[in-house]
């Protein structure tokens, strides 16, 4: 069997919200662009149904194809546009355009060509319509290419095009340019610039275009929306101004109707302008963060909202939210690195400000967030916000520890460091302890011992202010209640150094703490001092022990480019390598750890056994930016590589984020086969909405129902349909304003689905009569049968089959259907 080979692939964490988001024609489905791939959405489940994959580079653009409702179009970098069939995750057709393509647009009146954004010079970025020739290949060059409109935006949202695609509308700084086709002439208006008060936000931001009338809307920098109308000639314009949002407007979207206009901004506010007038505006409030863009349903029945933290909320045409789409937060910095939870095995990292999120790397979404500040976030640029630095898990789960600081000088640290426990009943971690200023200076690490049930629970903090602390869980019980509490057991420095990091040995036995340049390992039951080494080439910048048959080795990734392997047996050094370490992540379920290196060409991935000098694994160029936190993530299925260099993948899978918190991975697997079979069950089957009991169950029923349909066939007994019976037609039919009360229609509707007593099954009459009755048709019906079989058996053109004797319950079940009435059937 061969392997294939490892390739590095994007896990997830890709933003959501770098484009609108589409809607399918039936609004069932949701498409939103995602890194190199297009993701398919159920908006009723919440679910990655499917992941469509080809692109080579960003997806910049994607739209539904105009004159069929199953296909979507895509754009990318890579210089291609692709047709989709989305409900069958397949590709259909790639245009080869062969430049840089930065937004898409369709229109119904163009069958044969879509717009284009494309840039020849640096910052200078042209309106295009590329011309899709029709070939039966699925590859095909599309290079007739028409010019449209010069010097726009870059962003999709400063181009929109109007009513029955007469005109296309751009922005761009104070000028808005409006290109008509028939005419083909631009009109040009312009706002003033100047830098008085007044004038000094007039920079348009957005535009949107009226679906039913000549009427542009435009957002702008200080709040305003203006709407403009006459504009065929540039001197007879008129526009009206709106105004609520107190910031950027970011981004505007009309009703399929045209009827209402809605907008959002920073202040995480969804405003419908009803009839476009100041008066008639209603809010969705509360939205969690800055909405970036707005998207409309085809069937005008939703609204979806796109966010600066990453996720898409499907709203109801009554401005209630009823479904969240949640990527990975990108938080402006990831000062807690990566976490995995023991108990859910997901993502751990900074969220939304103040927050852990938990991300499912199964399913690609956010599972939940757990409030650490507890202060509610204020937006305003040049504030000093408190931030969550520090976060660690403890007894397989159990307990959790964060650090927040906030520093608005030098010598204003305000530092706190919290515990909380995981509780079983609310399946949830609460507030357990609450330490201020438990150091004087910055909190550099912390770290649990490694015991899943330990007998004192250890809990160690490193510090610019030169110490280490021993944090200890006792009994913190009164007379109203019992409880247990974090209390400071030990403290520990050596010669003023500041600490820098630490952790504990597989068995809890040692504790290592490095000071600047120096690693000290103490004893875990006495904290005494054991021994130190000392490596003058820089500051110790990553620290960890060796697992397994590797556990008598200690681990130092140094600054000026040195990763040292030391004894613990020998107290001396066992080898050492010139490396620039960026990255350095043991393996938790066996003796392999990772490090990451930054080299010019990128970061590279070396994999090792610390007994063993040669590596197990090299990749080079893993990413071209730097590769700033990493973490081994145990499988819930082992694979079986077989390759040697491959096996290190086997029990556990290793994921790191890049600067632009890119979060990759090492995989033989495409995407989408990473989507769990009930995503999968999603889109085949068109039962929505479905719900989790709907999976546990459906198969069980299904399985139940193929089984009894056959008995049930035959004793089902088939009832005059609806329409045909006098009370019901009348009831429906009849104008509800000359109908008689309720009261009197209840007893003639209920009488009129009763069954007469003709029609009456013999299952329902008593078993006396049922008896008497079969012993009186005994004779009779014998005597018919036997003819009825005699005259069969005389036919030679039939089969042996016919000569089944029938046995005595079937004999009983035809009777039963003789007895049934079947005289409505002539009214049909």
């Amino acid at each position: 069997m061969v392997e294939a080979s490892l390739r590095v692939v994007r896990c997830g964490g890709s933003e959501l919200n770098f484009r609108r988001a589409v809607f399918s024609a039936d609004s069932k489905y949701i498409f939103c662009v995602s890194g190199d791939f297009v993701k398919v959405y159920s908006t009723t489940t919440e679910e990655c149904v499917h992941i469509l994959q080809g692109h080579r580079n960003l997806v910049t653009g994607i739209q539904l194809n105009p004159n069929n409702h199953l296909q979507l179009y895509s754009c990318s970098f890579d210089g291609t546009i692709k047709v989709w069939d989305y409900v069958d995750g397949i590709l259909i057709k790639t245009y080869i355009v062969g430049q840089k393509l930065h937004a898409l647009f369709t229109l119904a009146q163009t069958e044969d060509s879509v717009f284009v954004t494309i840039s020849n010079k640096k910052d200078v970025f042209q309106l295009v319509s590329v011309k899709l020739p029709k070939s039966s290949s699925q590859e095909i060059e599309a290079k007739e290419i028409s010019f449209v409109l010069d010097y726009i935006n870059q962003s999709p949202k400063c181009i929109a095009f109007g009513y029955e695609g007469e005109y296309v509308a751009a922005v761009r700084d104070f000028f808005l340019s409006v290109y008509f086709f028939k005419k083909k002439a631009t009109s040009r208006f312009t706002l003033s610039s100047s830098k008085n008060k007044k004038h000094s936000k007039n920079d348009f931001t957005c535009v949107a275009c009226h679906p039913k009338e000549e009427c542009i809307a435009t957002g702008h920098k200080d709040g305003k929306i203006r709407l403009w109308r006459d504009f065929h000639e540039d001197k007879k314009y008129t526009y009206t101004t709106l105004h609520w949002h107190h910031d950027v407007v970011m981004d505007l979207a009309f009703s399929v109707t045209g009827t209402s206009l809605l907008s959002g901004g920073r202040e995480s506010v969804l405003v419908e302008w009803r009839d476009a007038m100041e008066k008639n505006k209603e809010f969705l409030p509360r939205l969690g963060a800055t909405i970036e863009h707005i998207s409309v349903s085809p069937a005008g029945d939703l609204f979806c909202t796109s966010h600066s933290d990453n996720k898409i909320i499907v709203i109801h045409r009554n401005l209630e939210a009823s479904a969240v789409i949640q990527g990975l937060v990108k938080d402006r910095s990831i000062f807690t690195g990566l976490m995995v939870d023991p108990r859910t095995k997901a993502l751990v990292l900074n969220g939304k400000p103040g927050h852990l999120q938990f991300y499912s790397l199964q399913s690609d979404k956010q599972l939940y967030n757990l409030d650490i500040i507890q202060q509610e976030y204020i937006s305003d640029h040049g504030l000093t916000q408190i931030e969550l630095t520090k976060a660690a898990f403890g007894c397989y789960g159990s307990w959790l520890a964060t650090v927040e600081q906030r520093q608005e000088r030098e010598t204003d640290l305000e530092l706190q460091m919290k515990l909380w426990m995981y509780n079983k009943k609310t399946q949830g971690f609460v507030l357990n302890t609450k330490v201020s200023m438990p150091h004087e200076d910055h909190i550099t690490a912390l770290c649990f011992c490694n015991a899943e049930k330990p007998e004192t629970p250890t809990l160690v903090t490193a510090s610019k202010d030169g110490r280490f602390k021993v944090w200890v869980l006792t009994d913190d019980s009164d007379i109203y209640k019992n409880a247990v509490g974090w209390t400071c057991d030990f403290v520990g420095s050596y010669h003023k150094y500041q600490a820098t990091n630490c952790c504990f040995s597989e068995d809890d036995s040692l504790l290592a703490v490095s000071f600047e340049e120096i690693v000290t390992i103490w004893d875990s039951e006495t904290w005494e001092l054991k021994c130190t080494f000392c490596e003058r080439a820089g500051e110790i910048r990553h620290l960890c022990f060796g697992r397994l048959t590797c556990s008598k080795y200690l681990l130092g990734a140094i600054e000026n480019g040195i990763l040292c392997c030391w004894n613990l047996l020998s107290c001396a050094l066992e080898w050492s390598t010139k490396l620039n370490i960026t990255v350095m992540e043991p393996d938790p379920n066996s003796e392999n750890v990772a490090v990451i290196s930054q080299s010019p060409g990128g970061s590279d991935l070396f994999v090792f056994k610390p007994s063993e000098p040669r590596p197990l694994y090299i990749q080079r160029n893993i990413s071209r930016e730097e590769v700033q936190w990493g973490v081994f993530v145990p499988r819930d299925v082992p694979e079986s590589f077989t390759s040697e260099a491959y096996q290190w993948l086997n029990r556990s899978q290793l994921y790191f984020l890049t600067t632009s918190q890119s979060l990759l991975t090492l995989s033989t697997k495409p995407p989408e086969e990473k989507l769990t079979p009930t995503s999968k069950q999603l889109l085949t089957e068109e039962s929505l909405p479905t719900t989790p009991f709907y999976f546990i169950l459906g198969k069980h029923r299904q399985r139940q129902e193929e089984k009894s349909n056959d008995t049930l066939e035959s004793e089902l007994i088939q009832l005059p349909s609806a329409e045909n019976i006098p009370a019901i037609s009348e009831l429906l039919h009849t104008p509800a304003h000359v109908l008689p009360s309720a009261s009197f229609l209840c007893s003639m509707f209920v009488n009129s689905l009763l069954l007469s007593q003709e029609t009456e099954s013999v299952e329902e009459l008593p078993e006396d009569v049922d008896m008497e009755d079969e012993k009186q048709s005994d004779d009779s019906d014998e005597e018919t049968d036997f003819t009825e079989k005699v005259q069969d058996t005389n036919n030679p053109d039939l089969g042996e089959d016919i000569m089944h004797q029938l046995s005595k319950s079937e004999e009983k079940e035809l009777r039963r259907f003789r007895k049934v009435d079947y005289s409505w059937i002539t009214t049909l």
